[in-house]
């Protein structure tokens, strides 16, 4: 009676330790990195990836939010309700200041640094 459900659990922790494992060799790419959006707050505020990165921001809050590039290095999205993303492929080294275009006192920063540096969150 033991051995199915040793059997099944055994199997649940190897899918998600595999789970685990491609998630953090895809964060180890520089392939995408994620920002929240919950509470009126971008988290982390600032984000720090390497060129030819995707940041993917979520909208975790119940009520809209708008991502917007502070000097129009990037196009808006549209407005997004829970659960939506918006994701933006940042190709040039630089600081990039955005901000929620509903909400403006929402600011955030992701600095792009050349493929070759190190990258952190």
């Amino acid at each position: 009676m033991l051995r199915p459900f040793a059997a099944s659990a055994g199997l649940g922790a190897m899918t998600g330790a595999l789970l685990a494992a491609g998630v953090l060799l895809a964060r180890a790419d520089g392939a995408a990195s994620a920002v929240s959006i919950d509470n009126f707050t971008f988290t982390p505020p600032a984000i720090t990836v390497k060129a030819g990165t995707t940041v993917i921001w979520t909208n975790k809050d119940d009520i809209p939010h708008g991502i917007a590039s502070a000097d129009n290095a990037f196009q808006k999205s549209k407005a997004l309700d829970t659960d939506d993303s918006f994701a933006f492929t940042f190709t040039t080294p630089g600081t990039y200041k955005y901000f929620c275009y509903l909400h403006p006192h929402m600011v955030g920063t992701v600095v792009v640094q050349a493929a070759g540096a190190g990258a952190t969150q």
